[in-house]
């Protein structure tokens, strides 16, 4: 992982997200994103497989062999991986606690303060 800050897209933070609680395959993230989404996030196979694809290039998941389930390939967090959502986490903490601070989270478009 590079020293220097990369906001990750929405879809790769939401599957690191999803495989912070354990190893999965591709269903199960998909399911885990939903949830965790409050069914915000609908993922297709397209859409996950090409992000996992992408993690998987910059490190971040690792893909792990079960041998009682040799037809699903299932992912991990990378110790990158792991590191690359601390930082993401950090950010979105530093974000909402900025929103709190400047009342943003009670609803300032609606009070045409905001264009």
């Amino acid at each position: 992982m590079n020293k220097e800050f990369s906001q990750l897209p929405q879809v790769a933070f939401c599957i690191l997200l999803a495989l912070s609680l354990r190893e999965r395959h591709g269903y199960e993230i998909i399911k885990q994103v939903q949830e965790d989404s409050n069914g915000k996030i609908n993922l297709g196979p397209g859409a996950l497989y090409t992000s996992i694809k992408q993690l998987r290039e910059r490190g971040l998941i690792l893909e792990v062999v079960h041998k009682d389930d040799i037809r699903r390939r299932y992912y991990k967090l990378s110790g990158d991986g792991a590191q690359a959502l601390e930082e993401q986490l950090r950010y979105y903490d530093n974000v909402v606690s900025l929103a709190q601070k400047r009342k943003l989270l009670n609803g300032i478009l609606a009070h045409g303060q905001a264009a």
